[in-house]
C-alpha cells in the first residue's frame, strides 16, 4: 500500500525541524509550495546544480577565492542577468526561489539565498546577513571580508553600511545614547551572519507582510501557518495565526 504523500506544510515541517540538517536553499524553494503546491523541488536544485557547474567549467582548477568570487559576480549578475525587480517589488514571486531562478528577478533575500547556494558549490565562504531595510552578503576572503549587495553584487563601503543603517536606529534616525553603543558598534552588531532559520523568517515575514496588506487571507494563513512551525516558541505568531484563523471562520490550532 502506498503511503500518502506529505501537505506542503508538513514537508516544510520536516525540512526545517532540525537546524543541522537544514538546508537552506531547499527549505527557501518549499516556501513557494505555499502557493504553487505541484512545484517540483527537484528541478529547482538540478538547475542551480548545473549553474555552478557551468561557472566550475569556466575556472581553472587551482582558482583562488579572489578570481572565484569574480567568476561568480561575472556569472551571476552579468552573464545570467539577475537584479531586483524594480517593475513588481509586490509579486510575492520575488520571494519564490522557482521564480526567481526564472525570471532572473526578485528580492535580496532570495537573490542572496540563490547566490550562497552558487557561492557554496564553488568552495566560497559566504552568509547572509538580516540588515534592517535590505538584506545583504558577506564574503569571507583571505585578505578580509566584504559585505555585498545581493541585487547587484557591489562591495559596500563602511560608510555606505553606516548611512543605510542610521534610519534604522531609532524613530528620529538618531544613535540612542542611553544604549551605550556608538555608530560603529551598532554596524557590528547588525553584520553578524544570519543561521538558515533566520533567512526563512525573514522570508516568511515578507510574504506575511505582503498578503496582510492585500488583504489576502488564505494565504496569508498559510505562511503564518509555516512561520509557527518554524519558530513554535514566538507567541506573537501563534496569536496572529489564530486571528486569521477568526477572520476566515476556522477554529484555532493547538
Amino acid at each position: 500500500m502506498e503511503c500518502p504523500s506529505p501537505s506542503p506544510l508538513d514537508y516544510f515541517a520536516a525540512l526545517v525541524r532540525d537546524d543541522d540538517s537544514l538546508s537552506l536553499t531547499e527549505a527557501a524553494g518549499a516556501i513557494a509550495l505555499a502557493t504553487h503546491p505541484t512545484l517540483d523541488l527537484a528541478a529547482l536544485q538540478t538547475e542551480l546544480d548545473t549553474l555552478a557547474q557551468r561557472l566550475r567549467q569556466r575556472l581553472p582548477s587551482d582558482a583562488g577565492a579572489l578570481q572565484r568570487v569574480r567568476g561568480l559576480h561575472q556569472f551571476f549578475y552579468r552573464d545570467l542577468g539577475f537584479g531586483g525587480n524594480v517593475n513588481d517589488v509586490r509579486d510575492p514571486d520575488n520571494s519564490h526561489l522557482h521564480a526567481v531562478l526564472q525570471r532572473r528577478r526578485g528580492l535580496p533575500i532570495a537573490l542572496a539565498v540563490l547566490y550562497l547556494e552558487l557561492a557554496g558549490q564553488l568552495g566560497l565562504q559566504a552568509d547572509g546577513v538580516s540588515f534592517p531595510g535590505h538584506f545583504l552578503l558577506k564574503l569571507h576572503l583571505p585578505l578580509g571580508e566584504a559585505v555585498i549587495d545581493p541585487v547587484d553584487g557591489r562591495s559596500l563601503t563602511r560608510a555606505e553600511l553606516e548611512e543605510r543603517l542610521t534610519p534604522f536606529l531609532d524613530h528620529g534616525g538618531h544613535l540612542d545614547p542611553a544604549a551605550g553603543l556608538d555608530l560603529g558598534a551598532w554596524l557590528g552588531e547588525y553584520l553578524q551572519p544570519a543561521s538558515a532559520r533566520e533567512i526563512l523568517a525573514r522570508m516568511l515575514r515578507n510574504l506575511a507582510v505582503l498578503y496582510r496588506e492585500d488583504g489576502d487571507l488564505p494565504r496569508l494563513l498559510q505562511i503564518q501557518q509555516r512561520q509557527v512551525v518554524l519558530e513554535p516558541a514566538d507567541v506573537a505568531l501563534r496569536r496572529a495565526l489564530d486571528r486569521t484563523r477568526a477572520a476566515l471562520g476556522q477554529p484555532e490550532g493547538d
